[in-house]
């Protein structure tokens, strides 16, 4: 494959990264990078926040967030109607969040059937990913962190469930959670996930390398000494 050609940048356009937060000026500091794809959201979150879930939404899509994961409660008609509620009032930016739970399940398959795009969160083996992906759900989230605190490979779980959707032609997506690490991220993108919601204390270590960092300082002092010494470069002479 050339590098440059549409069949690249397409490979390239399928890893994205989601923060997983509801602090907004954090999500706008990282917005503004133009490396974030979207935002996910969970009732602790927008708790730790202090504000009213529908304010955090809409100023998260006022920043021009494409993609909002917005959680919803209850039994299946309550979310289902929460869902619809909240695609009315935000538009195309609301991605309903739901338990991979029966009721959830049955939620994902109702919001599906209205073309609204769904994230099944609380996955955690790929039995329930099935089920997911066969109620129609945009995404599905494993969490992989709180795999590794149970002593289960959270990126085995990611990696089963890519390879079977890949196998059986699923469009789903796989939206690695429960990330704590930027090498978590790394391998949950390298095992088939398309997507790594991640805190922002992660995408911030993903800009770090000590050798980057000891690279600019030799850089640094060399362009300085250039500046001092009033260097003129041999094309100029010539």
């Amino acid at each position: 494959m050339q590098v440059g050609s549409p069949a690249f940048f397409h490979i390239f356009a399928k890893m994205k990264i989601f923060l997983d937060t509801a602090d907004t000026e954090v999500i706008r500091k990282y917005f503004e990078t133009g490396l974030v794809d979207g935002v996910t959201t969970n009732p602790s979150l927008i708790m730790k926040a202090g504000r009213l879930p529908d304010d955090v939404y809409q100023e998260i899509k006022d920043i021009g967030v494409p993609d909002i994961s917005m959680e919803v409660m209850g039994d299946a008609n309550e979310m289902y109607n929460e869902g619809l509620r909240l695609v009315d009032k935000f538009g195309s930016v609301a991605t309903i969040k739901v338990p991979c739970t029966r009721e959830g399940l049955k939620t994902c398959k109702a919001l599906t059937e209205e073309k609204i795009r769904t994230n099944v969160t609380l996955i955690f083996c790929a039995s329930q990913a099935v089920l997911a992906a066969k109620a129609g759900a945009t995404y599905v989230s494993p969490f992989v962190g709180r795999l590794d605190d149970q002593s289960v490979a959270g990126l085995e779980v990611v990696r089963s469930i890519s390879e079977l959707y890949r196998i059986h032609g699923i469009q789903t997506k796989v939206l690695s959670a429960s990330i704590r690490s930027v090498q978590r991220a790394i391998r949950s993108w390298y095992n088939g996930a398309e997507i790594c919601t991640m805190p922002p204390k992660v995408l911030e270590q993903m800009y770090d390398h000590i050798l980057t960092d000891k690279g600019m300082e030799i850089f640094e002092k060399d362009w300085q000494e250039v500046v001092d010494t009033n260097f003129v470069p041999v094309s100029n002479v010539l």
